[in-house]
């Protein structure tokens, strides 16, 4: 069958992924969204036997016995654990697709744009192994603002912010391709980094990674609030190793975020100062649009569009940015073929 074959029709299982450090979203042609699970496996230690995928597993990080662990497979975006990845992909293809052994689809997935030739190819095999008859590439960012509805073959420019749990992608976009991109390995994650490197440090207490990101949601800001939040939090005080409760105010939150939330913004600034003056006052006018679960913290937009002199706007469905992406691409793939990498190019 040819690379853009549309007879499949309305048999066609064709899905979009994206495949996320933090969670997984799969679109099925026709149907939508599908599937949304957190990236997370449980596994037995000893004989690497899978316990549990996405949502079960997450309920299980940090309270694991002994002798099972509760990893993620995806880390910065791209593959930490090959046969665990290809584990996860084929049993969310086997949920989303009753008797998968008898059909193949052809998948779109969402990669980071600075990824290396051999983490794409990773990506591939993975998807591959996990039962697909043919595998797509997409930049994240490239998805995102399709699934943002940018009109992407337009000579205007637009730009895209993407912020997602391992990585940050800034592109700018123009006549169906990236004019300027950035891709860096700061995002949610790093954010969860910090508030427990800041709970160690300044309250000699140790809280997981489900608690950072909890404290996050709830009090994390990177612009000031109209009233500042305090949030009672549970963690193991490292000198006598019993649970103790403290306090923390948003306002020393936004503090301790102040350096990823930094990073983000030199990495949009620096893409800003690479692009053609044309493409600049597009921007001016139209503003930046900003995507991924990072975006949702409290306040960023406003601080990104203080610090850049520009307007910024958060899409829609900011979760779900990029596995629309991928759909939009599965329903029209002659019109999108210029944005994908396939799997015989590799």
């Amino acid at each position: 069958m040819g690379l853009y074959d549309l007879t499949l029709g309305r048999f066609s299982k064709d899905l979009g992924i994206d495949l996320g450090t933090a969670n997984t979203v799969v679109y099925m042609k026709s149907l939508g969204i599908v599937l949304r699970e957190p990236s997370i496996v449980a596994i037995e230690k000893n004989s690497s036997r899978v316990v549990a995928i996405g949502q079960e597993a997450k309920r299980m990080v940090g309270r694991t016995p002994g002798g099972i662990v509760a990893i993620r497979p995806m880390r910065d975006g791209v593959i930490a654990d090959f046969d665990i990845v290809e584990g996860m992909l084929r049993s969310f293809i086997k949920r989303v697709i009753k008797r998968s052994r008898f059909i193949k689809p052809r998948i779109i997935i969402g990669v980071p744009s600075g990824i290396t030739a051999v983490e794409r190819r990773a990506v591939v095999d993975a998807s591959m192994k996990a039962g697909a008859k043919e595998t797509f590439l997409v930049t994240e960012s490239m998805a995102a603002a399709i699934g943002s509805n940018f009109s992407i073959f337009e000579p205007q420019g637009n730009m895209i912010i993407d912020i997602g749990g391992g990585t940050t992608e800034v592109a700018v976009i123009a006549l169906g391709g990236i004019v300027e991109s950035r891709s860096i390995r700061v995002a949610g994650d790093e954010m969860d980094q910090a508030i427990m490197a800041h709970c160690r440090r300044n309250y000699n207490l140790l809280i997981g990674e489900r608690t950072a990101e909890e404290i996050k949601i709830e009090i994390g800001s990177a612009y000031p609030m109209p009233v500042e939040k305090t949030m009672d939090v549970k963690g193991r005080d490292l000198v006598s190793g019993l649970p103790k409760y403290f306090t923390l105010s948003s306002a020393e939150v936004r503090d301790t975020l102040s350096e990823p939330v930094n990073t983000i913004t030199d990495a949009i600034r620096m893409t800003l100062e690479k692009i053609p003056p044309e493409l600049s006052s597009d921007l001016m006018e139209k503003g930046m649009v900003m995507t991924g679960g990072g975006s949702l913290l409290y306040g960023l937009d406003k601080y990104i569009a203080q610090e850049t002199e520009m307007k910024v706007t958060v899409a829609e469905d900011p979760l779900s940015s990029v596995a629309y992406g991928t759909g939009k691409i599965l329903e029209d793939m002659t019109r999108y073929k210029g944005v994908l990498m396939s799997s015989r190019d590799m």
